[in-house]
């Protein structure tokens, strides 16, 4: 970084005082001194431009992120014992950040026992617009400057953000200006130079350029769309701004949200990570998934959608299913199942007329990855899926379709060794369309 000094800058203007100088006009005066002054504004953009994109350079970080689904139990040891071992091993010590939380103390608290359970030695920065409410607390705005805490996360080995409201998280490290905090900085500085940063929740959301903000129903957000500031707003960034992720996926039926928010930002691959579940994010962009359940991989490699249908509609997505074990790499776009799971080559005979099986709410509770995996161990080619609120009051005869076709490409693994069924079901193709439902959808016999 180039640095001005006033006798620099003297020594500079100096140059300007010779007898050509005295000869110009004064219309060359004001020439000169605005196009110096133009340089020295375009000079203060470009340093302020540099050290904004340092502090979210991929490609100098040697860190993980850990992003947890939501619901994360004290006894998922595997999923703990990872994010310690991210850390740097047993003593590493984790910085707990509850911002988004509505009671910080307790959700920080309950992370900071359970770390300490494992080994790691955690504590509690007082992040939170909770905490202003306390006498001779400092506001957020303060903390997030801090020299003190700046100094805690620099010596840190690790971040934790709690679960909560996303917007809490955004609003207490971004300054009014838009300006990364110095709290934030060191964050990044942290993830940079090898530490873990990990979330829950609230703090798995963030972890994407763009975030679910005020969000409304699953189902809504298939009807109305998302908007800018309102259903949706800017993420930290973690990840970077080639994925997105969301969180509570697969029991909240909310891989279907994710859809039209990865078509309006031009998202080509999406992970829904489900609860008490952690997708790992190692530094050369290599992803496994630990813990109870698993993740929704969604690929718009080969979207295509039909601009004269006035609803939401989609083609040729890809989804596919992935569960403890299971990896992803971004470069290759390849799925790798874990070891210990068995490709499915004899699929179950079904109905000789081979209809598509049907679920009535694909939103419902693990539906899709039902359907994915019972697709996938039968010999049926296709499965379908409705989506619809016969009371609902935005457009209640609006409903979707959704169609999950096996392809060339589609594999199915499946291993039972740690004593329950697990699925690995690889790039299903994927369409939705909008349907007209009946109004009423049905009638008692009379």
């Amino acid at each position: 970084m180039t640095h001005y000094s006033t006798t620099s800058f003297s020594r500079f203007t100096s140059q300007i005082h010779r007898p050509l100088y005295r000869r110009l006009s004064i219309f060359s005066h004001l020439r000169l001194l605005c196009l110096l002054i133009f340089s020295l504004l375009l000079l203060s953009l470009s340093l302020l431009s540099a050290h904004s994109q340092a502090s979210t350079d991929l490609s100098k970080v040697r860190g993980s992120l850990l992003i947890i689904g939501g619901a994360l139990r004290n006894d998922n040891a595997v999923v703990w014992e990872k994010l310690i071992d991210q850390a740097g091993g047993k003593n590493s010590k984790i910085a707990i950040i509850p911002a988004a939380s509505g009671n910080p103390d307790r959700a920080a608290d309950f992370v900071v026992q359970t770390l300490k359970k494992y080994g790691a030695n955690a504590f509690i920065v007082p992040l939170s617009a909770k905490y202003e409410t306390k006498d001779g607390q400092k506001k957020t705005s303060q903390i997030n400057q801090d020299r003190y805490w700046i100094t805690q996360i620099e010596q840190a080995d690790g971040v934790y953000f709690t679960g909560g409201d996303q917007a809490k998280i955004t609003r207490a490290l971004v300054n009014e200006d838009g300006k990364p905090s110095a709290m934030l900085n060191a964050i990044w500085s942290l993830y940079q130079r090898g530490g873990v940063i990990a979330g829950t929740s609230a703090g798995a959301a963030i972890m994407s350029g763009t975030m679910f903000s005020n969000a409304k129903s699953v189902l809504t957000t298939l009807k109305l769309g998302v908007t800018e500031g309102d259903e949706i707003a800017p993420g930290l960034g973690f990840i970077g701004n080639d994925i997105f992720i969301d969180q509570h996926l697969i029991i909240r039926g909310r891989f279907a949200r994710m859809l039209p928010l990865m078509l309006k930002k031009n998202y080509r691959l999406g992970f829904g990570i489900d609860e008490n579940t952690a997708l790992l994010v190692r530094p050369e962009r290599d992803v496994e998934i630990i813990g109870y359940k698993g993740a929704i991989l969604l690929d718009f490699n080969a979207l295509k959608t039909n601009a004269a249908l006035p609803e939401f509609n989609l083609q040729h997505a890809s989804i596919s299913y992935l569960s403890h074990g299971d990896r992803f790499e971004f470069q290759s776009q390849k799925i790798i199942p874990a070891s210990d799971k068995s490709l499915i080559t004899n699929t179950e005979s079904e109905d000789s007329d081979q209809a598509p099986a049907f679920y009535p709410n694909i939103l419902g509770n693990t539906t899709v990855v039902e359907l994915m995996s019972g697709l996938a161990e039968s010999s049926r080619h296709s499965a379908l899926g409705l989506a619809f609120d016969a009371y609902s009051k935005v457009k209640p005869d609006l409903g979707f379709e959704f169609t999950f076709s096996k392809t060339p490409e589609t594999k199915a693994y499946f291993s039972s060794s740690t004593g329950a069924e697990a699925f690995t079901v690889m790039r299903l193709r994927l369409d939705v369309r909008p349907v007209k439902m009946a109004q009423p959808l049905y009638e008692p016999i009379k």
